[in-house]
């Protein structure tokens, strides 16, 4: 096993209440998919927390890819998504996908491990890209 990226992101959710309170639908829109948008509203009571760990997870995302947030990779590039079992792991399209497609090895599978936690007011998530023979 190859280990591609590693990323870690902390990110203060009282930050994410704010922007969702001062530009509404239109931030919500633009950083994350409809997937992560029905799971949030599933939650009313941790709405926000669950958007902030999502946040955390693109930002660790673009950390393990090498990239961060240029070179064609965006926000909506990266999806948080719940395996059957519960755990979640990252779908990523457009520039993201390109740019794990990039680093990994020829004959070489990628898998993406995914952590995220949050306790008011911080959420975190932690990413691990790795890559096994094929």
């Amino acid at each position: 096993m190859l280990i591609l990226g590693l990323g870690n992101d902390l990110c203060n959710i009282d930050r994410i209440q704010n922007s969702i309170d001062r530009f509404g639908q239109r931030f919500i829109d633009r950083l994350f998919t409809e997937t992560e948008q029905a799971k949030a509203n599933r939650r009313q009571l941790t709405r926000t927390a669950t958007y902030a760990k999502r946040f955390a997870a693109k930002e660790a995302a673009a950390k393990a890819l090498g990239t961060g947030f240029r070179s064609g990779v965006f926000f909506r590039d990266i999806g948080v998504v719940n395996l059957p079992s519960g755990r979640p792991t990252l779908h990523l399209t457009g520039g993201a996908a390109a740019r794990l497609a990039a680093i990994t090895p020829p004959g070489h599978k990628a898998d993406i491990h995914l952590t995220l936690t949050d306790d008011h007011p911080w959420a975190q998530a932690i990413v691990l890209i790795t890559a096994s023979a094929a």
